[in-house]
């Protein structure tokens, strides 16, 4: 990977922009104004189904969350959060036009394995009576190795899970201790040892720079800890300070967080030993083995970001179930209710918990697209792309095109007749490029569109 250079960081590197798990962003979707809106997007469902289901529980508190969780000591919401999921599953497949195959279901969180094993069994059971699974599915769930029993993966496992994925963020005790996080090396390896010995097929793990007290040499040994593991897929992500929105990361000391130079070292670091490792870069932020799907997605053409990160599974609509989680279909996003307990108010009085989405016009399908093939191919062939959607693309893209040519001067693009690539210097910065299309950022949207 090509080195960023310091004038480039200056220049790109503290600008705000999204994520791009969606467009819109969703701090630019509205709320719902008619109940039965949702009911009409899931009946035009007519792909298979992809699911997620969002469990908000956690055992303690993690400093740098930004996840949409709560602590759980007493266990009576859990049990009316059950009830409740199971209720909207029931009100969602009933309004599906026929029953669709599930390809892919990941559990997240908040901490999934906080429910005990007969409480997995219990969610599950009600998932797949309603839903039913495909014999090749792809079946995830996030794990925290301190909650997790050998229990809990037998019944996982027993159930048809067949990946997990699990945050490390940093091994070093003494960043561990910085953001309310220990984890134990020993205990995390035995535990995807363990998952390996009942047949799990990939285990998936997250990584987090720009914590506090971490430096390159403290990091390095946690990047050869990770080794050791060996896990097929890395998610390596930057820690984002935000303590004006999220009141718990005021408990993290800010004159302990790497500076913007010491932040990049620590990118650097964790691409080039990942890299030298045998890992490659996949879009954005996620390490796969040569072997893994997500590489041979790239090439063929079919990889897919969403809100459950890079996938293979193209083909499919979201279903979300669960407080705050996102549905999307066809390019429509529905948001369930945040508040666990407001949710569950919903959905007891027989009604579905969706407050706010967005259902994008021609303009939103076509920057949409444009934008998860930055992120998803780092390419786009824009003769091809033109064609698909009846546009002429230098003319539809004008005004765009000519900011692209600053990041060309800058060398995170690169434009040749029919393409649009990005550099590797470029992938580092790819929200940045991805931005240039976004019209939400820039006020006003323009008026023409095409037909699709």
């Amino acid at each position: 990977m090509t080195p960023l250079r310091r004038q480039l960081l200056e220049r790109y590197g503290t600008k705000p922009v999204p994520r791009y798990t969606s467009y819109p962003p969703a701090n630019h979707w509205k709320a719902t104004t008619d109940a039965a809106w949702p009911g009409r997007v899931f009946e035009t469902i007519r792909r298979p189904l992809s699911i997620y289901v969002h469990v908000p529980f956690c055992k303690k508190l993690c400093w740098y969350c930004g996840c949409n969780m709560l602590i759980d000591h007493r266990g009576e919401l859990v049990e009316r959060y059950l009830a409740a999921i199971e209720r909207e599953f029931e009100l969602v497949s009933k309004l599906l036009p026929a029953q669709r195959e599930v390809v892919q279901v990941h559990l997240g969180g908040g901490t999934p394995t906080h429910l005990t094993p007969a409480q997995l069994e219990r969610l599950i059971g009600s998932l797949r009576e309603r839903f039913p699974w495909a014999s090749d599915i792809e079946a995830s769930i996030e794990v925290h190795p301190p909650v997790t029993s050998l229990a809990h993966l037998e019944t996982l496992a027993s159930l048809g899970f067949n990946r997990l994925s699990m945050g490390v963020q940093d091994f070093d005790e003494q960043v561990q201790e910085r953001v309310n996080r220990p984890q134990p090396f020993e205990q995390t390896r035995q535990l995807v040892a363990f998952a390996r010995a009942l047949g799990f097929e990939s285990v998936n793990m997250d990584l987090m720079y720009g914590l506090p007290l971490q430096t390159v040499e403290r990091f390095a040994t946690t990047l050869e800890l990770v080794k050791r593991i060996d896990p097929d897929r890395l998610a390596l992500f930057g820690y984002a300070h935000m303590p004006s929105l999220k009141k718990h990361q005021r408990l993290i000391d800010a004159n302990e967080l790497p500076n913007a130079e010491g932040r990049l070292a620590l990118l650097e670091l964790g691409i080039n030993t990942l890299e030298a490792s045998g890992y490659t870069l996949i879009g954005l932020d996620h390490f796969s083995r040569s072997h893994d799907e997500l590489v041979k997605a790239r090439e063929n053409g079919t990889l897919r970001r969403n809100f459950m990160g890079y996938t293979t599974c193209r083909d499919s609509e979201v279903i979300a179930f669960g407080p705050s989680a996102i549905s999307e279909v066809e390019g429509t996003f529905l948001q369930n209710q945040h508040d666990v307990r407001a949710w569950c108010a919903e959905l007891e009085a027989g009604r579905l918990a969706v407050t706010r989405g967005w259902a994008p016009s021609a303009d939103d399908s076509v920057r949409r697209t444009l934008i998860m093939q930055l992120f998803c191919q780092l390419d786009v062939d824009t003769r091809a792309f033109g064609e698909k959607y009846g546009i002429d693309f230098e003319r539809y893209f004008e005004d765009e095109l000519r900011l692209m040519a600053e990041l060309e001067h800058d060398g995170l693009v690169e434009r040749r007749p029919g393409h649009l690539t990005l550099t590797s210097e470029g992938q580092l910065l790819l929200r940045n490029v991805a931005s240039v299309f976004d019209t939400y950022s820039k006020g006003p949207k323009k008026a023409h569109a095409p037909a699709v």
